[in-house]
């Protein structure tokens, strides 16, 4: 998958509101109740991260998780990472 271009990551972030751009990547915080919830979440971001073979750096601070994509193959933003940003926004 190719590399998005500054306009068409603008479109995309529009799809992702909570989602900020930083650098070649797209990240969001997730706050939850406690660790063992937080936890849940990211047990389900890596069923499907592992499904769609793209995976996010993820970073655990007790009830805060937060996920970072980006395509390291293509060197920036593709499609996978809006598309996959949007799995993760619906769990």
């Amino acid at each position: 998958m190719a590399s998005l271009n500054a306009t068409q990551i603008k479109a995309a972030l529009k799809t992702v509101p909570d989602w900020k751009k930083t650098g070649a990547a797209i990240s969001r915080t997730f706050q939850f109740q406690d660790f063992v919830a937080a936890m849940k979440f990211v047990n389900a971001v890596a069923k499907l991260a592992e499904k769609a073979w793209h995976h996010p750096d993820i970073d655990i601070r007790w009830n805060k998780v937060t996920l970072t994509l980006t395509t390291h193959s293509e060197g920036g933003l593709t499609g996978k990472d809006f598309q996959l940003a949007k799995q993760f926004d619906r769990l």
